[in-house]
């Protein structure tokens, strides 16, 4: 019981910061030098290392990779519907460069976290 209400956390979690990660993955930092503009996407690098260590702390909070599997499902359920079109016509992410750099890193890194070992400090009693 106590795995599945944290299990159900988890997904709740994945689902916040994929809201979140939506709209501050805009996040950016331009800065002028004589040769041209330098874009620094600050948004997108925080984003991408806070789900990475969230999947790693789900993994390792339920001592299974799933915990990091379901982290890695809400955060992609809530990409994914954000990425669709309202009927309105909004999106908030769009098609531009930065925003699929950010889907698809997100999808790679987060794959590949959710995929390491969770490695025990302790051995289990049997």
């Amino acid at each position: 019981m106590i795995r599945a209400l944290l299990l159900v956390a988890l997904l709740m979690l994945g689902l916040a910061i994929g809201l979140l990660g939506a709209f501050e993955q805009a996040g950016r930092w331009v800065t002028a030098w004589p040769w041209g503009q330098i874009v620094i996407p600050w948004g997108m690098a925080l984003m991408l290392l806070l789900l990475v260590l969230l999947i790693r702390g789900g993994a390792w909070l339920v001592r299974t990779r799933f915990g990091g599997w379901v982290v890695l499902a809400g955060w992609l359920a809530c990409t994914i519907y954000l990425t669709t079109e309202s009927p309105s016509g909004d999106l908030v992410l769009t098609g531009g460069t930065r925003q699929w750099v950010y889907v698809l890193a997100g999808v790679v890194l987060g794959s590949v976290a959710a995929t390491f070992p969770v490695t025990e400090s302790q051995p289990r009693l049997r």
